[in-house]
């Protein structure tokens, strides 16, 4: 079949029609357990009833307006996220890509006011942040980056979790404002950092009065088991960007400030047509107000755990297995080998999940996934996992595995 859509993604042979919780069904009512929920999305799973009502309700007033006008329903919005964040504002947009270019703009405008002409911003290996230039720029990815330079100059690229590398980096260069980083790496592989990695980069930010800027696109909305992943640590970031799991499917980005970055937008700094417009702050307020009801942040850690405990219980004898990575409902499976090929292998036997960095198994399951589905999970993944490397001549024997969780 040929298709006028521009071919910017490799698509697997599969188009759903319908979904329900932590279900799919595709065009020929075949069934699929979503593990991976739209990438970190649909954290509530598949046409949830408060996000369903919510839109239909919202939809039969007002869809959009503008940006030039007060929104009541922006306004509500607004003061829950400040209210679950501690943050102080926000700023609403469409995409997390879009959030964090405002949190780039932010940097830089704050490195203009402090008379510093070429603002830099320091980044890490293997992050991800968007696919505009900005953040494509920011990004920690030279294959993605590949036949779109140039690219925007202000970043300066550090390894993540060296916080010896910050510091380096901090005093060998007079004009950075910001550190830029993801609690946990996702694209990169979840990637979960020293359990004071997030302490650190406060008490240098506080130092050297520079912002801290977290990305929580992936993070954030509850599947580290805190609706915001920086409040394991207790510390308060100058920005915070959110999206993915705000509208449960809706596109909707924010940004939040805190403190000085707070202050540093003014009328006409910055914009957006469709942010923040009457339906996707509808969405976003059912998605917020389903989380509380439901007591879905606090059940994301004990569902995550007992995903991984299960699969490391039947992998320990798999020599291609080395470990098992999570915070929450954010798990990472790691083999010795490329293993790209499972997730063809999983989309036929009715199970969704992702490969990145090649070699890493990623699951994102949505919140409300259950115990029979977990069951499924583990012990589908586990056959399937067995089965790909069973096919491959034993590489290594690794006396150790194991179920990485930091504090």
């Amino acid at each position: 079949m040929t298709s006028h859509v521009m071919p910017t993604y490799g698509r697997l042979a599969v188009t759903f029609a319908r979904g329900e919780g932590a279900w799919l069904w595709d065009e020929n009512n075949k069934q699929y357990l979503d593990a991976l929920s739209g990438i970190a999305v649909c954290g509530l799973g598949h046409a949830h009833p408060a996000v369903h009502r919510a839109i239909c309700k919202q939809s039969e007033k007002l869809l959009h307006t503008s940006n030039i006008y007060r929104i009541a329903v922006q306004e509500q919005l607004a003061d829950r996220l400040i209210e679950k964040s501690g943050m102080d504002n926000v700023f609403f947009c469409n995409s997390g890509a879009e959030a964090n270019e405002t949190a780039i703009k932010l940097a830089r405008k704050y490195g203009h006011e402090r008379g510093i002409d070429c603002p830099a911003i320091i980044v890490t290996d293997k992050s991800f942040h968007g696919r505009t230039l900005a953040t494509l720029s920011a990004t920690g990815n030279a294959k993605i980056q590949e036949g779109f330079e140039p690219l925007v100059e202000g970043f300066i690229r550090v390894p993540y979790d060296d916080i010896a590398a910050i510091s380096a980096a901090i005093e060998q260069n007079s004009n950075i404002v910001a550190i830029l980083v993801e609690p946990i790496q996702g694209e990169g592989g979840i990637n979960i950092p020293a359990s004071d990695y997030l302490n650190k980069i406060r008490e240098l930010c506080n130092q050297h009065n520079l912002l801290m800027m977290l990305d929580e696109i992936q993070t954030g909305m509850g599947r580290t088991g805190k609706f915001l992943a920086y409040q394991h640590n207790g510390v308060i970031p100058d920005v915070c960007t959110l999206a993915k799991a705000l509208g449960n499917g809706v596109p909707i980005g924010a940004c939040l400030a805190y403190g000085k970055a707070a202050q540093l937008f003014t009328a006409g700094n910055h914009g957006s047509t469709f942010g923040g417009n009457p339906l996707a702050c509808s969405a976003a307020l059912a998605v917020l107000e389903t989380l509380d009801q439901d007591n879905l942040i606090a059940s994301a850690e004990p569902k995550g755990q007992a995903i991984c405990s299960g699969l490391a219980g039947l992998l320990q004898d798999n020599c291609h297995y080395l470990e098992i990575r999570h915070k929450g409902l954010m798990i990472g499976i790691e083999l010795d080998l490329p293993c790209t090929e499972l997730v063809q292998m999983a989309l036929t036997k009715g199970l969704l999940i992702n490969v990145t960095q090649e070699k890493i198994i990623r699951l994102l399951p949505p919140l409300i996934i259950d115990d029979l589905q977990i069951k499924q999970i583990v012990e589908t993944l586990a056959i399937l996992i067995s089965q790909f490397t069973e096919q491959l001549s034993p590489i290594s024997d690794h006396a150790t595995k194991t179920l990485h969780q930091p504090a």
